[in-house]
């Protein structure tokens, strides 16, 4: 598996999963270069948006295909923005507006955990019958200030409290390595490695 098409237009994600694949020598492409549009994402749960989003590109691509539903969930509001994280504040998707509708949500809270959430899914093909699949939480708390400028999406008020920082001030690597997404990712690639493996033998 040399090339895996990942199923997302958004540049952050794109950026994160190219680091993070790259050292296994797998090229991450991206859907728009194929000019496969976006998926659907009609579903209640990150892992069945998730495993939409895979079959679309595989299909389109006819290549394997990656692909991840991840967003911000707020305990304290019922587990929102949860799956509807990138159009919290409706449409055209916006950080600037998602940010502000949570923010002016959470201002009265005396607690604002919140953790990041990530399934992610491999397929093989648009049929694969026994998709890859990884999930992993990232936890936090909210600020109602934002913090530093790496990042995209809600990281500017993630605080992190062991780090003393918010997730947009951490660097890039870092954020890579322990974000939801980083260690979705590293769980995912383990189940490549075994299979490889028991391919092999």
């Amino acid at each position: 598996m040399k090339r895996v098409v990942v199923a997302s237009n958004n540049p952050g994600k794109l950026r994160e999963f190219a680091a993070l694949l790259a050292p296994l020598g797998i090229e991450a492409v991206a859907q728009a270069e194929l000019g496969i549009d976006e998926a659907e994402e009609p579903h209640r749960t990150f892992i069945e948006n998730a495993l939409e989003k895979a079959r679309h590109a595989s299909a389109r691509s006819r290549l394997p295909a990656m692909a991840d539903d991840s967003g911000i969930c707020v305990p304290a509001l019922g587990g929102a923005p949860g799956v509807y994280s990138a159009r919290y504040a409706g449409e055209p998707k916006s950080d600037q507006r998602n940010n502000a509708r949570l923010i002016e949500a959470v201002r009265h809270l005396e607690k604002r955990d919140a953790f990041y959430y990530c399934a992610l899914v491999l397929v093989r093909d648009p049929d694969d019958p026994r998709p890859i699949i990884a999930d992993a939480s990232w936890h936090g708390e909210l600020v109602l200030e934002a913090r530093g400028t790496g990042g995209f999406g809600y990281d500017p008020y993630f605080w992190l409290p062991e780090l003393q920082c918010t997730s947009a001030e951490l660097p890039a690597e870092h954020k890579n390595r322990i974000s939801h997404r980083g260690q979705a990712l590293a769980a995912l690639v383990e189940k490549l490695r075994a299979e490889m493996v028991f391919d092999h033998d």
